[in-house]
């Protein structure tokens, strides 16, 4: 069973900047949302795959003031501290593959963040090939993950997800998520990549088909 919900319920009206607080220790999410406006800066339909309680939501919301956005999640939770304006943006407890036969093509933008390591080997190619479905024709996917590596701070995340969570996490090399890519979505679908601080660790990827 999680242990984090629990532990940051017990911070009452401080959950959010605390949340936020321990985010920070491992990922810059400003940065990486600045580097999403800079490569799909055009974008109208934006469905976040795998958006958590929102803390990537409240800057799609402030980025693009003029679109409309989907978000996403497995759990109850989805978007549950997200503070922001609600009109643009809707939360549903709901899998990316239901979208994908509602809603074919529908998305100029898809983001999928720090997901893939908490989803099943076994169920990743299942879950891309969804996400493809989903994305309009010129639309993009930006794809983030934690990329592993022998060290401390990969170490301290793998625990934090792990107990947290309470996921059977399993983290991949950019290599593994280049090859995951090119057999959804195409051969060469990587346009651009990004490293986002404060860790190398975190990788982004700009595709489309």
């Amino acid at each position: 069973m999680p242990i984090g919900p629990t532990v940051r319920r017990m911070f009452g009206r401080h959950e959010h900047l605390v949340a936020a607080l321990y985010r920070s220790v491992f990922i810059d999410i400003d940065a990486y949302c600045r580097q999403i406006g800079a490569w799909a800066p055009q974008a109208r339909r934006i469905l976040e795959v795998g958006c958590g309680e929102g803390a990537v939501t409240e800057r799609l919301v402030k980025l693009y003031p003029d679109a409309d956005i989907m978000a996403i999640d497995v759990t109850p939770n989805a978007g549950r501290l997200f503070r922001g304006c609600r009109e643009r943006v809707s939360f549903e407890e709901k899998t990316v593959q239901a979208v994908a036969l509602e809603q074919p093509g529908q998305f100029d933008l898809v983001v999928l963040s720090d997901v893939i390591h908490h989803v099943p080997t076994a169920m990743r190619r299942e879950l891309l090939a969804a996400v493809r479905q989903t994305v309009a024709p010129e639309g993009s996917l930006i794809f983030k993950d934690w990329e592993r590596t022998p060290t401390p701070i990969h170490w301290l995340c793998h625990a934090g997800d792990r107990w947290l969570t309470g996921d059977n996490v399993h983290y991949l090399y950019k290599t593994d998520a280049d090859a995951m890519l090119a057999e959804a979505f195409g051969h060469s679908p990587i346009v651009a990549e990004a490293r986002v601080r404060p860790w190398r660790n975190n990788f982004a990827l700009l595709a489309r088909a």
